[in-house]
């Protein structure tokens, strides 16, 4: 028995064997944790693109020929599960309004396949998928009210596409993955309850402080790209506004409060499309010689 008892305490670490074990352990993740911070700062700073219109660096790896093919995979998927409409005034229409904000985006064009199908479908919606194919959903065009109002949706949609936000949320989440294996690397010496609150504490800033603001940031930069397509494609940017004034109205006010949404709140997406009006405006007097200026025809048009 005594035997036994000298052997199992030689079999167990003291517990100043331990704690030079867990020093050895903590120093061992610190460097992992470095090493999982350079790597994201490596593939950040090698992966900056600019987001034409607007100038912003984003984060991206894809390039346009692999948006274009994971673009239209999803677009055959979604189209096959449709009632696609393929003659009729509102599939005319929404071709127009599609080929003159293609011409309007012609300089920033990466080269995409613009094409436009309209869906029969009580939902309110519009989208372009990355590569250009785009579909306006019969449910939204009430709420359009008009074509100058169909072409702020559709270029809010383009907007979307000729920003590659989709390829830029891709990355965005391989580099929250790489952060995410850092931080538990870095918890893995602590016991399970403290593991769970800081992975958790992680979860709620990465949703709260980064995905909901950045999903965010591309709507709005999607409105402005979408507020000076319309402008350049001759169709009066002054009903982007009104139009989310309807969207708004067609919610009934059920919309979540902005801080967790994915989306601007339409107030805040009003207040912006006012403040960039006079730039949009004076790019539509120049764009579109042949009618009648915007200034001269404001008190009118209501």
């Amino acid at each position: 028995m005594a035997r036994g008892s000298i052997y199992n305490t030689r079999a167990r670490p003291s517990a100043l064997r331990r704690q030079t074990l867990g020093r050895r352990g903590g120093g061992f993740r610190w460097k992992i944790m470095v090493l999982f911070a350079i790597g994201a700062g490596v593939y950040y700073f090698a992966n900056q693109k600019t987001v034409p219109f607007t100038g912003r660096t984003q984060l991206r790896t894809m390039k346009p020929a692999q948006e274009m093919q994971l673009g239209l995979q999803s677009y055959q998927q979604i189209l096959s599960d449709s009632q696609v409409l393929v003659r009729g005034p509102i599939v005319d229409t929404v071709r127009e309004i599609g080929a003159r904000l293609a011409q309007a985006a012609a300089p920033e064009d990466p080269g995409f396949d613009w094409t436009y199908t309209v869906i029969s479908s009580n939902q309110v919606n519009a989208f372009a998928l990355p590569g250009g194919y785009t579909a306006v959903y019969t449910g939204i065009v009430p709420v359009a009210l008009n074509e100058d109002g169909l072409a702020a949706v559709m270029g809010h949609e383009i907007g979307h596409a000729l920003a590659h936000h989709g390829a830029e949320r891709m990355a965005q989440q391989n580099m929250q993955r790489i952060v995410g294996m850092g931080v538990a690397m870095g918890a893995g010496g602590m016991d399970t309850g403290a593991q769970r609150a800081v992975m958790g504490v992680f979860g709620g800033i990465s949703k709260y402080g980064f995905a909901l603001p950045f999903s965010r940031s591309h709507e709005s930069e999607a409105d402005y790209i979408g507020l000076i397509l319309m402008a350049r494609a001759c169709y009066d940017p002054r009903e982007a506004p009104k139009l989310w004034a309807r969207m708004k109205q067609a919610s009934g006010g059920n919309a979540p409060q902005e801080f967790a949404s994915t989306h601007p709140s339409a107030e805040t997406r009003i207040a912006d499309f006012n403040q960039n009006m006079p730039e949009a405006i004076a790019i539509y007097n120049q764009s579109c010689s042949g009618n009648i200026s915007l200034e001269t025809s404001d008190r009118n048009r209501e």
